[in-house]
This record gives C-alpha cells, structure tokens and sequence, in this order.
C-alpha cells in the first residue's frame, strides 16, 4: 500500500441499492460487477471502507421506528420514507457476521478478492466499546457487560435497561453525550470479553485487509476507568491496554493488517504508539471549518510522523456534508489542502459530487439529488493530479510565504508546500481566505537548476516561468482568487 494512500467510504446498503438500480437487478455485494470497483481505482484510491456491512439489531430498529426525531430527519431527507427504508443502527452490532441483505456467508471473501485483483483494500468496521443490546453475549454471558442495579437505572434515568428479570446492563455511552440506548457496554474489565473480541477481529482479518475502531479511545484503560469505574468495584483492572493485545495478536499474524483509529480527546498520539496505522484527524477539520489559516499553518508544521499517521477528512457519515458547513467554495479549498499533505486522505460517498444531504446510519435508501458539476469537476482534477507516486510516495515540505507588497498582509492567507519525489517537485498553493491573495513563496529549487524555473499548473494548464536567481533572492510571487487552489509543476527546459 502507498505511503500516503486515499480512502473511499460507502455506505454498504446504498451503495448496493444504487448499483443494482443501475444493472437492474438484485446484487450482492460479491456480484457487483468488477468495472465498479475498477472505476474507484481509476480515480486513485487505494482503500475501500464499506461501512454498516454487519447485521443490524431487530431490537436496534424498533427503537428507530419509535424515534420521533430519527422519523422527522428521515422525512426531511425522503419525504416518501417508510418503516422499509428505516433499519438498525450500523454500529447497534447483533453479530460480525455480513447483512443477509447485503449477500451470503462467502460473499466478503470473494469481495476482498475482487477488490485485491483491482488493486484496492477492503476495509471494513469493528466496534469495541459496544454491542447492540439484543445480542446473543447478553444472554450467554452477562458478566461481558457493565452491570447496574434497579436504583442505578433510577438514578440515571435511559443509561441502563434490563434484558431479563432482575438484571441490569448499562448502554454503551461516550462520557460527553447521551447513552446509545439502541447499545449495551461491553466491560473492558473482563477477561473473556477481551479475549473473545480478539477472536472477532480475528475472524474479520481473515475477509479484509483492515479495521476502523469505530470511537476507539474508549476502549483504553483510562478512559474506561473514568466512565465506567464506579459501576465495577469488584473487577481487578486490567494492567495491558486491550488494544496493545488485539493489535500484537492481528499484528502478528497479519503484518499488513490496517488499523484505523476513530478517536478525538488528543489521545490521537497514544493510539498510534499502541500500533494503530492512522488515526482520524478531527483538529484539522475543526481548523479548517473555524480556526484562520495560520492556525491551520502552525498545526502542520507539527511533528512530521504524527501527520503521516494521521487520517485527514472533510466529510465522513458522522460529519455534515462539506459544501453545506464549508460553502462550496471554502469546501473545495479544504479538500486540497486535506488530499495534499502526508497521511491518509479520506473522501466520503458523494462528497465527490457535492451532495448536501447527510443520512442517519439507520436510512437504507437515498433521496435523488442534484449533483453539482462544479463540484464534480473539480474533485476529478484533484483525485487525477493526486494519483501519482509523487504524493503518495514522495517527501512533503511546508513552505513560508512572505508579503509581495508593502503593506499587504494577505500572504498570511495562504498555504503551501511542495512535494519531492525523485526529480519531480510540485508545490501546492491555496488561498484559504474569502479576499484575494499574493506573496512571495520561499522555494528550495534543487542545485544547478537552470535560470529559467517553469512552472505549469495542473488546474488551468496554464505556464508560468521564474527566473532561477530571482527566485532565490525575493521568493516565487503568486497571486489567488478567494478560495482558488494550485497545484503546480515545477521543472526546468
């Protein structure tokens, strides 16, 4: 896999749907025809996650059909929305085993396969905090689980419920939000429940070549102990991380094996020096969508390895769609600066044609939207020009811009950084700013570069030229619209 690899999400069920609409006829996820999965490819990604392919909670999905809230955003989004189009939570887990409605037994086997034979990875979920609260543990083995006592459920009205007479399991929570109620907490404290875990990431290594953690900070001893201590006097903590023992042992048998990291708290470090191959990237995205541009600077100059690990996004299902927080403009400006530095790059379904509607993990069916070409047009250009082993191999450098005119303190709006790959140089220039922009641009052109430094942009295909000694001495001036990106090639006759 490529040093700086791109990742598609889909979302497993509309995805499916929407391609079986198009050949007119029930598929499954291993029948889908090849030239879909080679079409991805050819765009430049190198991994796909397939999210929500588990089986889905009955119990999960009379929850949602009793949610006046998750009825009234389906409605918003499918007018026509029906108890059909409703399921389950995808992270709501009954078992790690495929969706009937998504195909057979043997179906993610044969898909690992097809994706491989087209050069793309299969990633798919785990969760390791929760379990849908109907799941067959609950039943078998009880003590896997947070336990709580009639006077805990009144005490903290929806953070428990009970599966049979007299007992008592919390939902699965994140500390700073309401329980999931749809959820039961799996208890980390537990020797079995660690060790069986380890046995379901096991079995889904063996039909994918990688894992998101779905919220995977929450599986660490600390955290856990500040959520769930009080509620579990009796079990003798834990001395090892569970994720330094899931990842020795996947690890161990699959060196390759990825491990994606949903996490946020600035334990993002942590979870990489456990193993973890990337970890989501929610600073960036928070500085790109609120903080100005030096704020967005001062944070890549950062420790290299970190960003390298690091997985950057714009959009993904649990964030609203780019075009509607960023603007369409700011969106795409984000999205250049998010596919051109190190780490993984992840682009979520329909990101790509400015979709504006973002679905609950719960609805199985899309509306119709308009797509916007614009939008369209421009993810083409940045997922053609990004899919060269120049980055997605070479070495990133960040690079200062200084003022063009006396007076003028724009360049402080503007983001750049060149990109080295053998002999090939590329340096990528944005204008993260609603106003106009120009600076000059502190380039280290390779020694014994001739007078005349040509510079095309892979945007326009337009060309400009810089004279060598001029550039050395004042810096390469640039001049950009609100929002413009470019990429440029930089070479000498």
């Amino acid at each position: 896999m490529r040093r700086h690899p791109h990742l598609y999400e889909l979302n497993a069920h509309i995805f499916l749907r929407r391609v079986s609409q198009k050949y007119g006829r029930a598929l499954t996820l291993a029948t889908i025809p090849g030239t879909e999965w080679q079409s991805i490819a050819n765009q430049g990604f190198d991994l796909v996650w397939l999210m929500g392919v588990w089986q889905r909670s009955s119990g999960a999905r009379q929850l949602a059909l009793i949610d006046p809230g998750l009825r009234q955003e389906c409605r918003q989004i499918l007018p026509d929305c029906s108890d059909d189009d409703i399921g389950g939570s995808s992270y709501a887990i009954s078992a790690f085993e495929l969706h009937p409605a998504l195909g057979g037994k043997n179906d993610l086997a044969q898909l690992k396969s097809k994706l491989n034979s087209q050069g793309l990875g299969l990633i798919l979920d785990f969760v390791p905090n929760h379990l849908a609260l109907d799941h067959h543990w609950v039943f078998s083995h009880p003590d896997w689980f947070v336990p709580g006592k009639a006077e805990d459920s009144d005490r903290h009205p929806g953070w428990f419920f009970s599966p049979t007479r007299g007992t008592y399991l919390a939902h699965g929570r994140d500390p700073y939000f309401p329980p999931w109620t749809d959820t039961v907490q799996l208890n980390l404290y537990s020797v079995g429940l660690r060790q069986a875990l380890i046995n379901e990431l096991a079995q889904i290594s063996a039909v994918s070549d990688g894992v998101r953690c779905d919220m995977a900070m929450l599986a660490l001893n600390e955290v856990f102990e500040r959520v769930w201590g009080n509620w579990l006097p009796d079990y003798s903590r834990q001395k090892t991380e569970f994720w330094a023992e899931a990842l020795g042992r996947i690890k161990n048998q699959r060196p390759d094996f990825l491990f994606l990291a949903e996490v946020y708290w600035d334990l993002e470090l942590k979870l990489q020096q456990m193993g973890f191959d990337f970890t989501y990237d929610k600073v960036l995205y928070d500085r790109l969508r609120f903080a100005k541009p030096g704020d967005i600077r001062r944070y890549l100059a950062a420790d290299g390895t970190y960003q390298q690990r690091s997985m950057h996004f714009i959009e993904n299902h649990d964030e609203p769609r780019a075009v509607t927080v960023f603007g369409r403009d700011r969106s795409l400006a984000a999205a250049a600066v998010m596919a051109t530095v190190p780490g993984l790059h992840l682009f979520h379904e329909g990101q790509l044609e400015g979709r504006r509607r973002r679905l609950p993990v719960q609805l199985l069916r899309e509306p119709s939207e308009e797509l916007d070409p614009r939008v369209k047009r421009f993810y083409d250009q940045l997922l053609g020009i990004t899919n060269t082993p120049l980055f997605h191999e070479g070495e990133w450098q960040l690079i200062e811009a200084d003022c063009a005119r006396e007076n003028d303190g724009s360049h402080h709006n503007l983001l750049a950084w060149c990109w080295r790959f053998t002999q090939q140089i590329k340096l990528v220039v944005i204008n993260y700013s609603p106003r106009p922009a120009q600076g000059r641009l502190r380039l280290d052109l390779p020694p014994g570069a001739a007078d005349e430094v040509i510079f095309q942009d892979e945007f326009t295909n337009t060309t400009f030229t810089g004279n060598q000694a001029n550039i050395a001495d004042h810096g390469f001036y640039v001049s950009l619209d609100p929002w413009q990106s470019r990429i440029l090639d930089i070479h000498t006759p």
